[in-house]
Protein backbone atom coordinates (compact mmCIF):
# COMPACT_ATOMS: atom_id res chain seq x y z
CA UNK A 1 0.00 0.00 0.00
CA UNK A 2 1.50 3.82 -0.73
CA UNK A 3 0.74 5.76 1.84
CA UNK A 4 1.45 9.53 0.74
CA UNK A 5 3.62 11.57 2.63
CA UNK A 6 4.24 15.59 2.25
CA UNK A 7 7.54 17.57 3.15
CA UNK A 8 5.13 20.46 4.19
CA UNK A 9 1.94 19.75 4.76
CA UNK A 10 -0.23 22.32 5.83
CA UNK A 11 -2.94 20.87 8.19
CA UNK A 12 -2.47 18.33 10.71
CA UNK A 13 -6.00 16.89 12.24
CA UNK A 14 -5.27 14.83 15.62
CA UNK A 15 -7.56 11.93 17.07
CA UNK A 16 -9.53 9.01 17.14
CA UNK A 17 -10.68 7.39 13.75
CA UNK A 18 -13.14 4.58 13.77
CA UNK A 19 -14.42 1.62 11.30
CA UNK A 20 -18.03 2.61 10.46
CA UNK A 21 -20.25 -0.94 10.29
CA UNK A 22 -23.50 0.65 8.43
CA UNK A 23 -26.54 -1.87 9.09
CA UNK A 24 -29.60 -1.84 6.60
CA UNK A 25 -32.41 0.42 7.25
CA UNK A 26 -34.94 -1.19 9.93
CA UNK A 27 -34.26 -2.84 12.97
CA UNK A 28 -30.98 -3.72 14.22
CA UNK A 29 -31.58 -7.51 15.00
CA UNK A 30 -32.47 -8.01 11.44
CA UNK A 31 -29.72 -6.70 9.87
CA UNK A 32 -27.57 -9.50 8.46
CA UNK A 33 -25.02 -7.56 6.27
CA UNK A 34 -23.08 -4.27 7.05
CA UNK A 35 -21.58 -1.94 5.50
CA UNK A 36 -17.72 -1.10 6.16
CA UNK A 37 -16.81 2.45 6.04
CA UNK A 38 -14.56 4.61 8.57
CA UNK A 39 -15.53 7.69 10.65
CA UNK A 40 -14.04 9.70 13.42
CA UNK A 41 -14.17 13.63 13.00
CA UNK A 42 -11.05 14.17 13.03
CA UNK A 43 -10.41 11.25 10.43
CA UNK A 44 -13.13 13.38 8.47
CA UNK A 45 -11.85 16.55 8.68
CA UNK A 46 -8.72 15.37 7.34
CA UNK A 47 -10.21 13.72 4.50
CA UNK A 48 -12.32 16.79 3.49
CA UNK A 49 -9.23 19.05 3.44
CA UNK A 50 -7.08 16.11 0.95
CA UNK A 51 -10.47 16.46 -1.25
CA UNK A 52 -9.88 20.93 -1.03
CA UNK A 53 -6.31 20.46 -2.01
CA UNK A 54 -4.47 20.90 1.44
CA UNK A 55 -1.91 19.15 1.97
CA UNK A 56 -2.89 17.16 5.57
CA UNK A 57 -1.19 14.65 8.03
CA UNK A 58 -3.69 12.86 10.48
CA UNK A 59 -2.18 11.63 13.79
CA UNK A 60 -3.49 8.61 15.62
CA UNK A 61 -3.19 5.23 17.25
CA UNK A 62 -4.60 2.52 15.94
CA UNK A 63 -4.78 -1.31 16.95
CA UNK A 64 -2.66 -3.74 15.41
CA UNK A 65 -6.01 -5.25 13.95
CA UNK A 66 -7.92 -5.14 10.38
CA UNK A 67 -9.97 -2.44 11.21
CA UNK A 68 -6.85 -0.56 12.15
CA UNK A 69 -5.15 -1.90 8.89
CA UNK A 70 -8.23 -0.68 6.69
CA UNK A 71 -8.51 2.90 8.62
CA UNK A 72 -4.89 3.73 7.69
CA UNK A 73 -5.44 2.28 4.29
CA UNK A 74 -8.78 4.36 3.58
CA UNK A 75 -7.27 7.87 5.13
CA UNK A 76 -4.07 7.46 2.46
CA UNK A 77 -5.88 6.20 -0.46
CA UNK A 78 -8.35 9.64 0.18
CA UNK A 79 -4.40 11.63 0.23
CA UNK A 80 -4.03 11.89 3.52
CA UNK A 81 -0.70 11.65 4.99
CA UNK A 82 -0.43 8.41 7.43
CA UNK A 83 3.36 8.65 8.30
CA UNK A 84 2.47 9.41 12.14
CA UNK A 85 0.01 7.13 13.60
CA UNK A 86 1.11 4.69 15.82
CA UNK A 87 0.10 0.55 15.84
CA UNK A 88 -0.96 -0.03 19.31
CA UNK A 89 0.28 -4.23 20.16
CA UNK A 90 -2.65 -4.39 22.84
CA UNK A 91 -5.32 -2.11 21.86
CA UNK A 92 -8.10 -2.83 19.84
CA UNK A 93 -9.49 -0.24 16.54
CA UNK A 94 -12.89 1.77 18.06
CA UNK A 95 -15.80 0.30 15.97
CA UNK A 96 -19.13 1.95 16.15
CA UNK A 97 -22.48 0.27 14.40
CA UNK A 98 -24.78 2.87 12.29
CA UNK A 99 -28.39 1.88 13.00
CA UNK A 100 -30.62 3.85 10.12
CA UNK A 101 -34.33 3.79 10.50
CA UNK A 102 -36.96 2.65 7.97
CA UNK A 103 -40.16 4.22 9.65
CA UNK A 104 -41.94 0.77 9.73
CA UNK A 105 -43.25 1.61 13.16
CA UNK A 106 -42.61 -1.01 14.76
CA UNK A 107 -40.76 -0.94 18.53
CA UNK A 108 -37.17 -0.96 17.67
CA UNK A 109 -37.12 0.64 14.18
CA UNK A 110 -36.10 4.58 13.93
CA UNK A 111 -38.03 7.09 12.15
CA UNK A 112 -37.25 7.02 8.35
CA UNK A 113 -33.62 8.56 7.37
CA UNK A 114 -32.94 8.83 11.59
CA UNK A 115 -29.75 7.41 12.62
CA UNK A 116 -28.33 6.64 15.63
CA UNK A 117 -24.78 5.01 16.33
CA UNK A 118 -23.27 2.52 18.92
CA UNK A 119 -19.97 2.90 19.98
CA UNK A 120 -17.25 0.50 20.88
CA UNK A 121 -14.59 2.14 22.10
CA UNK A 122 -13.63 2.15 25.87
CA UNK A 123 -10.23 0.64 26.24
CA UNK A 124 -9.53 1.81 22.74
CA UNK A 125 -5.66 2.33 21.00
CA UNK A 126 -6.65 5.65 20.38
CA UNK A 127 -8.16 6.21 24.29
CA UNK A 128 -4.41 5.68 25.13
CA UNK A 129 -3.47 8.90 23.39
CA UNK A 130 -1.19 11.21 25.43
CA UNK A 131 0.86 14.07 25.32
CA UNK A 132 4.19 11.78 24.63
CA UNK A 133 2.45 10.86 20.81
CA UNK A 134 3.50 14.81 20.10
CA UNK A 135 6.89 14.29 20.40
CA UNK A 136 7.75 11.17 18.67
CA UNK A 137 9.99 11.74 15.88
CA UNK A 138 7.23 11.88 12.47
CA UNK A 139 4.42 13.51 14.32
CA UNK A 140 7.14 16.43 15.79
CA UNK A 141 8.36 16.76 12.18
CA UNK A 142 4.66 17.42 10.77
CA UNK A 143 4.12 19.66 13.61
CA UNK A 144 6.59 21.73 13.40
CA UNK A 145 6.09 22.12 9.37
CA UNK A 146 2.34 22.79 9.20
CA UNK A 147 0.15 25.67 9.33
CA UNK A 148 -2.95 24.79 11.01
CA UNK A 149 -3.46 21.72 13.82
CA UNK A 150 -7.21 20.53 14.31
CA UNK A 151 -8.87 18.39 16.87
CA UNK A 152 -12.29 18.41 18.85
CA UNK A 153 -13.80 17.96 22.29
CA UNK A 154 -14.50 13.88 21.46
CA UNK A 155 -10.63 13.44 21.75
CA UNK A 156 -9.78 15.34 24.49
CA UNK A 157 -13.23 13.33 26.43
CA UNK A 158 -11.04 10.12 25.57
CA UNK A 159 -9.16 9.31 28.57
CA UNK A 160 -7.36 11.86 31.19
CA UNK A 161 -4.16 11.50 28.90
CA UNK A 162 -6.19 12.29 25.51
CA UNK A 163 -6.89 15.37 27.55
CA UNK A 164 -3.09 15.92 28.34
CA UNK A 165 -2.36 15.66 24.77
CA UNK A 166 -5.36 18.29 23.66
CA UNK A 167 -3.59 20.88 26.45
CA UNK A 168 -0.50 20.46 25.23
CA UNK A 169 -1.96 21.52 21.65
CA UNK A 170 -3.50 24.36 22.30
CA UNK A 171 0.12 25.13 24.40
CA UNK A 172 1.91 24.96 21.27
CA UNK A 173 4.03 27.70 20.55
CA UNK A 174 2.13 29.74 17.29
CA UNK A 175 5.37 30.25 15.28
CA UNK A 176 2.80 31.18 12.64
CA UNK A 177 0.41 28.20 12.71
CA UNK A 178 -3.04 27.82 13.48
CA UNK A 179 -4.60 25.70 16.02
CA UNK A 180 -8.63 24.78 15.46
CA UNK A 181 -10.85 23.28 17.97
CA UNK A 182 -14.41 21.78 17.58
CA UNK A 183 -16.86 21.50 20.83
CA UNK A 184 -18.05 18.04 19.75
CA UNK A 185 -19.45 17.94 23.38
CA UNK A 186 -20.57 13.94 23.87
CA UNK A 187 -21.42 13.68 27.23
CA UNK A 188 -21.64 9.77 27.42
CA UNK A 189 -17.69 9.70 26.22
CA UNK A 190 -16.92 12.28 30.00
CA UNK A 191 -18.43 9.46 32.07
CA UNK A 192 -16.80 9.72 35.17
CA UNK A 193 -15.32 13.30 34.26
CA UNK A 194 -18.31 14.89 33.26
CA UNK A 195 -18.17 17.54 36.35
CA UNK A 196 -14.86 19.19 34.50
CA UNK A 197 -16.39 18.55 31.17
CA UNK A 198 -17.50 22.93 30.53
CA UNK A 199 -13.98 23.42 32.64
CA UNK A 200 -11.67 21.94 30.21
CA UNK A 201 -13.79 22.58 27.20
CA UNK A 202 -13.85 26.17 27.69
CA UNK A 203 -10.23 26.51 28.20
CA UNK A 204 -9.76 24.90 24.69
CA UNK A 205 -12.02 27.60 23.19
CA UNK A 206 -10.28 30.37 24.82
CA UNK A 207 -7.10 28.83 24.09
CA UNK A 208 -7.30 28.11 20.38
CA UNK A 209 -7.12 30.12 17.05
CA UNK A 210 -10.25 28.96 15.06
CA UNK A 211 -13.26 27.25 17.14
CA UNK A 212 -16.11 25.54 16.28
CA UNK A 213 -19.48 25.43 17.96
CA UNK A 214 -22.69 23.96 17.80
CA UNK A 215 -25.57 25.87 18.99
CA UNK A 216 -27.18 23.16 20.92
CA UNK A 217 -24.41 21.58 22.39
CA UNK A 218 -22.70 25.05 23.32
CA UNK A 219 -25.84 25.56 25.03
CA UNK A 220 -26.05 22.52 27.26
CA UNK A 221 -22.18 23.57 28.01
CA UNK A 222 -21.85 26.88 28.29
CA UNK A 223 -25.78 27.94 28.96
CA UNK A 224 -26.27 29.66 25.46
CA UNK A 225 -26.93 29.17 22.55
CA UNK A 226 -26.64 32.81 20.99
CA UNK A 227 -24.21 33.35 18.67
CA UNK A 228 -23.22 36.97 20.20
CA UNK A 229 -23.50 36.19 24.29
CA UNK A 230 -21.14 33.16 23.08
CA UNK A 231 -18.76 35.87 21.27
CA UNK A 232 -19.13 37.99 24.29
CA UNK A 233 -18.28 35.36 26.48
CA UNK A 234 -15.54 33.63 24.36
CA UNK A 235 -13.81 37.10 22.61
CA UNK A 236 -10.38 35.01 22.47
CA UNK A 237 -10.14 33.27 19.52
CA UNK A 238 -10.12 35.35 16.25
CA UNK A 239 -12.39 32.93 14.42
CA UNK A 240 -15.50 31.60 16.01
CA UNK A 241 -17.90 29.82 13.97
CA UNK A 242 -21.80 29.09 15.46
CA UNK A 243 -23.68 26.46 13.64
CA UNK A 244 -27.12 26.19 13.57
CA UNK A 245 -27.87 23.16 11.79
CA UNK A 246 -31.84 24.26 10.63
CA UNK A 247 -30.71 27.89 9.80
CA UNK A 248 -27.53 29.47 9.25
CA UNK A 249 -24.04 29.92 10.75
CA UNK A 250 -22.92 33.43 12.28
CA UNK A 251 -18.83 33.62 11.83
CA UNK A 252 -16.90 35.90 13.78
CA UNK A 253 -13.53 36.40 12.79
CA UNK A 254 -12.50 39.34 14.75
CA UNK A 255 -14.70 42.24 14.60
CA UNK A 256 -16.34 40.98 11.61
CA UNK A 257 -19.46 39.12 11.96
CA UNK A 258 -20.98 37.66 9.02
CA UNK A 259 -24.16 35.28 8.90
CA UNK A 260 -24.73 32.78 5.97
CA UNK A 261 -27.96 30.96 5.76
CA UNK A 262 -27.89 27.01 5.21
CA UNK A 263 -28.93 25.32 1.53
CA UNK A 264 -32.03 24.04 1.25
CA UNK A 265 -31.58 20.27 0.23
CA UNK A 266 -33.36 17.08 1.13
CA UNK A 267 -31.40 15.57 3.92
CA UNK A 268 -30.70 12.13 4.14
CA UNK A 269 -28.63 11.83 7.11
CA UNK A 270 -26.66 14.46 9.62
CA UNK A 271 -23.79 12.31 10.48
CA UNK A 272 -20.72 14.15 9.51
CA UNK A 273 -22.43 17.21 8.23
CA UNK A 274 -20.36 18.96 11.02
CA UNK A 275 -16.80 17.49 10.16
CA UNK A 276 -17.20 18.43 6.46
CA UNK A 277 -17.92 21.99 7.60
CA UNK A 278 -15.10 22.33 9.78
CA UNK A 279 -13.17 21.28 6.69
CA UNK A 280 -14.63 23.11 4.61
CA UNK A 281 -14.01 26.53 6.62
CA UNK A 282 -10.18 25.49 7.38
CA UNK A 283 -9.71 24.78 3.66
CA UNK A 284 -10.83 28.20 2.86
CA UNK A 285 -9.37 29.70 5.51
CA UNK A 286 -6.26 28.27 4.63
CA UNK A 287 -6.52 29.31 0.65
CA UNK A 288 -6.81 33.26 2.27
CA UNK A 289 -10.37 33.70 1.16
CA UNK A 290 -12.75 35.61 2.74
CA UNK A 291 -15.43 35.37 5.71
CA UNK A 292 -18.36 34.94 3.60
CA UNK A 293 -16.78 32.81 1.84
CA UNK A 294 -15.24 30.69 4.55
CA UNK A 295 -18.88 30.05 5.77
CA UNK A 296 -20.12 28.86 1.93
CA UNK A 297 -17.33 26.42 2.07
CA UNK A 298 -18.26 24.91 5.05
CA UNK A 299 -22.18 25.11 3.99
CA UNK A 300 -21.37 23.23 0.45
CA UNK A 301 -18.87 20.71 2.61
CA UNK A 302 -21.95 20.21 4.74
CA UNK A 303 -24.06 19.32 2.10
CA UNK A 304 -22.02 16.91 0.53
CA UNK A 305 -22.13 15.10 4.19
CA UNK A 306 -25.81 15.77 4.42
CA UNK A 307 -27.01 14.20 1.90
CA UNK A 308 -24.59 11.11 1.38
CA UNK A 309 -24.89 7.71 3.67
CA UNK A 310 -21.06 7.77 4.86
CA UNK A 311 -19.29 10.11 7.25
CA UNK A 312 -17.20 10.74 5.28
CA UNK A 313 -18.37 13.68 2.15
CA UNK A 314 -17.77 13.00 -1.66
CA UNK A 315 -17.68 16.52 -2.44
CA UNK A 316 -17.50 18.12 -5.85
CA UNK A 317 -14.77 19.69 -7.56
CA UNK A 318 -12.54 22.18 -6.05
CA UNK A 319 -13.86 24.70 -9.23
CA UNK A 320 -17.28 23.72 -8.61
CA UNK A 321 -16.91 24.69 -5.11
CA UNK A 322 -15.14 27.59 -5.59
CA UNK A 323 -18.13 28.73 -8.51
CA UNK A 324 -20.86 28.32 -5.77
CA UNK A 325 -19.19 30.36 -2.92
CA UNK A 326 -18.96 33.52 -4.80
CA UNK A 327 -22.09 33.86 -6.36
CA UNK A 328 -24.55 36.88 -4.96
CA UNK A 329 -26.72 36.31 -2.35
CA UNK A 330 -29.98 36.00 -4.71
CA UNK A 331 -28.22 33.53 -6.17
CA UNK A 332 -26.89 31.45 -3.14
CA UNK A 333 -30.05 31.45 -2.05
CA UNK A 334 -31.53 29.85 -4.93
CA UNK A 335 -28.57 26.75 -5.23
CA UNK A 336 -30.24 23.40 -5.63
CA UNK A 337 -27.56 21.11 -3.88
CA UNK A 338 -28.93 18.16 -5.79
CA UNK A 339 -29.14 19.78 -9.30
CA UNK A 340 -25.40 20.23 -8.86
CA UNK A 341 -24.44 17.23 -7.81
CA UNK A 342 -26.20 15.98 -10.43
CA UNK A 343 -24.38 18.07 -12.91
CA UNK A 344 -20.99 17.21 -11.92
CA UNK A 345 -21.85 13.40 -12.34
CA UNK A 346 -23.49 13.40 -15.70
CA UNK A 347 -20.37 16.01 -16.56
Amino acid sequence: MTRPTSPRPRAVTVGEGLAVLVAHPGPLEESETFERTAGGAEANVATVLAQLGVDTAWISRVGDDGFGRYLVGHLADHGVDVSAVVTDPTRSTAVYVKERGSGSGRATDLAERASRMLYYRTGSAASALSAADLSAEVAAGLLDRCALVHFSGITTALSESATQLTEALVALPRRGRLVSFDLNFRPALWARRIDEAAQVLARHVRGCDVVFLGADEAGEVFGTADPDRLRAMFPEPAHLIVKDDAHSVIGFSGAERVSVPALGLEVTERIGAGDAFAGGYLAALLQGRELAQRLRFGHLCAAAALTGTADVATLPPLAVLESLATVDEIQWGRIDYAAVVAEDVAS
